[in-house]
């Protein structure tokens, strides 16, 4: 073990999670990387690798490292479950009190590690990297551009890179977010919502050696959807009836002027409305106004009933 940086003095071991999907080429240099950063940390440390139920030898490559080195651990899902469950199950293993993500692929580089903690030491419970410098395609970098600048506008967070997988993290605030399906892309996003301190820095980035992206097409679409479903459950988890409320309310004085003007052609010009489109349109919208705000209102019953799990307030405690 190295001599300790004073400025991590705080921190007594570090874990290192990282979700590896068949990236067999990748795991044996990686490992060489990290037994060069790591001892010399001055802290206890360990490296737990999370196969995700990879297909091309990379948990045997991992296993072979794992009876090499005592700070070597290895997990494996039965199958891909994705990111997300990958990064949940290292969490739940990890046992430093502060815990640092990157991905297997080497594009991140174990060598910022100590700035990451350095970072952290100061006072901040997570810290992400920010790929200033990106060594990907371009048909990767635009729509990545995209999607930090529509988090950025839609969270409320200054984050430039919110979907960097190399992150470091107080060991409380890695397993208090709850995330699942895709949700590991807004991590920073859920973190700051349950009032977390974020920070950010420039990070090395490498392309990619071995393997291939795993990432589609697809990835924009996800993310939106994913960007949604954040919105949602950090704004209007607990007032559910301000996000139906309000739509159902537009719905329906939107629809019922329309009712008052059709009432006006048929009552005062005389005139047939009930062939006219316009007339379906406005019940419509009235009956679907209706239906929202009663949503919201039984979603409020509900909230009462069964307040979220996660409701508890952060707090430190000194």
């Amino acid at each position: 073990m190295g001599q300790q940086n004073p400025a991590l003095r705080e921190f007594a071991k570090v874990s290192v999670v990282i979700p590896a999907y068949n990236e067999a080429e990748s795991a044996g240099p990686l490992c060489d990387k990290l037994l060069g950063v790591l001892p010399e940390l001055g802290l206890e440390w360990e490296v737990i690798f999370v196969d995700d139920g990879s297909t091309d030898g990379t948990f045997a490559q991992i296993e072979q490292r794992v009876q090499a080195d005592g700070h070597l651990r290895a997990l494996q899902l039965r199958r891909n479950f994705g990111k997300s469950q990958a990064l949940s199950a290292g969490f739940a293993e990890a046992t430093g009190d502060v815990i640092v993500t990157l991905d297997a692929d080497l594009q991140d580089d174990p060598a910022e590690i100590p700035r990451l903690l350095e970072k952290l030491a100061e006072g901040y419970d997570v810290v992400t990297g920010w790929k200033q410098d990106r060594r990907d395609p371009f048909y990767k970098r635009w729509p990545s551009k995209v999607f930090n600048r529509m988090v950025s506008w839609a969270a409320g967070t200054r984050i430039r890179d919110v979907n960097s997988g190399f992150k470091a993290y107080r060991a409380e605030a890695a397993r208090s977010l709850r995330i699942y399906g895709e949700l590991y892309r807004l991590i920073p996003v859920l973190a700051h919502w349950r009032g977390f301190r974020i920070a950010e820095i420039p990070v090395q980035h490498h392309a990619r050696r071995y393997g291939r992206s795993k990432y589609g097409a697809w990835r924009m679409v996800r993310g939106f959807l994913d960007l949604l479903t954040v919105v949602v459950l950090t704004r209007f988890l607990r007032r559910p009836l301000h996000l139906f409320g309000l739509v159902g309310a537009v719905f329906a004085v939107v629809g019922f002027a329309l009712a008052v003007y059709l009432s006006y052609v048929r009552v005062v010009l005389n005139e047939s409305i009930g062939a006219r489109p316009l007339l379906m349109l406005a019940v419509l919208l009235i009956i679907t106004g209706v239906q929202l705000v009663t949503m919201g209102l039984l979603a409020e019953l509900l909230l009462n009933l069964h307040p979220p799990v996660d409701d508890r307030p952060v707090r430190r405690t000194l």
